[in-house]
């Protein structure tokens, strides 16, 4: 490490993302991309972009990108703020709201980069264990800022509308934030969104990389009180005053304009996953219930291990997490039918084998 480096940036443990293979043919389900291409509307955006503009700044209040995401969600443009992936607006708001008085609360097991947020901006936090594979509502609500994605990653599970109404409203009258990142909505449980009126402290975070396809364009936003709004265009306009290219806009709210796309795609990954989901079980996998497009899932006798080498042997990326409690688990993102048919039939190939290399009962 070299000695140049601050006390800060020294103790930082970066986030590490799902493997990007580029070597060989690989079914990849580790990192909760869509199986399916942009819209053909995003191609014909692109394509019609004027490249000669591309030697101009793009414009730094992405007016026709904020049009599009408040028209989609019935809000008014001052409701909302786009940034280079949901990541980038997540950052945005630690120095937005963070607090070195006031810990941010966070489920243990979620989203890996919220801390990483938070010690890079040097803010206290508190990561609130989870009761089996639940989040702890009360335990979040015990003081202090709160962040948590909803559905939550990686287990897929997603709490009611009527929870997040009360945690907002407790978290609103005590004078604290409460930011609910819904990276994965699309696919199952209830949005926040309907609480945005009442609360003047909630703020939402989506992405387009997932439900619309566009994980390799990198554009994300928030939805928010305009005061909120505020503080995080403050924030970000102390770091970069031109977050969206102008590529970027031309696909996102191309994207966002087609919404029998988007509802077809969405369908079919429900359909599939729980397509899926039926499969693991009949192989004797214990999947978690998801809203996600992705499954949380175990085998009772095999190690997680154990089963993410053997596909990785057989071309086959998943994630696994090598932290305690949920070391067995494997999250699989869902991939086209094809994909999920052809783990399937791997699984049912391979689990007799690995199963014979020592019996072992996994923790409950």
């Amino acid at each position: 490490m070299s000695q140049f480096l601050s006390p800060e940036a020294a103790r930082l443990a970066p986030y590490t993302p799902g493997e990007q293979p580029r070597d060989q043919q690989y079914i990849k389900l580790n990192t909760n991309e869509s199986p399916f291409p942009p819209s053909p509307a995003v191609a014909a955006a692109v394509a019609g972009a004027d490249a000669q503009a591309l030697q101009l700044y793009s414009d730094p209040t992405c007016a026709a990108l904020h049009r599009a995401i408040a028209r989609y969600y019935g809000v008014e443009e001052e409701n909302v703020l786009a940034g280079n992936g949901s990541d980038e607006v997540l950052a945005l708001c630690f120095p937005a709201f963070g607090d070195e008085d006031t810990p941010l609360r966070m489920p243990a097991l979620t989203y890996s980069f919220y801390p990483v947020y938070a010690t890079l901006f040097s803010l206290p936090y508190v990561r609130v264990p989870l009761r089996g594979l639940d989040i702890d509502v009360d335990g979040l609500l015990a003081g202090g800022n709160v962040i948590l994605a909803n559905p939550n990653a990686p287990t897929g599970r997603a709490l009611s509308l009527d929870t997040l109404a009360r945690m907002g409203r407790c978290l609103r009258d005590r004078g604290e934030v409460f930011i609910v990142d819904e990276a994965y909505i699309a696919f199952g449980g209830q949005s926040a969104r309907p609480l945005l009126e009442e609360l003047d402290n909630l703020l939402i975070t989506r992405t387009l990389s997932k439900d619309h396809s566009l994980a390799g364009l990198r554009v994300g936003y928030a939805l928010g009180h305009p005061q909120l709004i505020d503080g995080l265009r403050r924030a970000k306009d102390s770091f970069n005053s031109y977050p969206v290219d102008r590529l970027a806009i031309a696909a996102a709210t191309a994207a966002l304009q087609d919404e029998p796309y988007f509802a077809a795609c969405r369908d079919a990954i429900v359909e599939t996953r729980e397509f899926f989901h039926e499969g693991m079980v009949a192989l004797g996998f214990e999947p978690n219930p998801s809203c996600a497009n992705f499954v949380f899932m175990r085998h009772p006798q095999v190690p997680g291990k154990r089963i993410y080498e053997a596909l990785k042997a057989r071309r086959v990326f998943v994630r696994r997490f090598d932290q305690p409690g949920i070391e067995d688990y494997l999250r699989i993102s869902i991939g086209s039918r094809q994909d999920m048919e052809t783990l399937l039939r791997l699984l049912k190939d391979c689990l007799p084998a690995l199963r014979g290399q020592g019996k072992e009962t996994v923790d409950p």
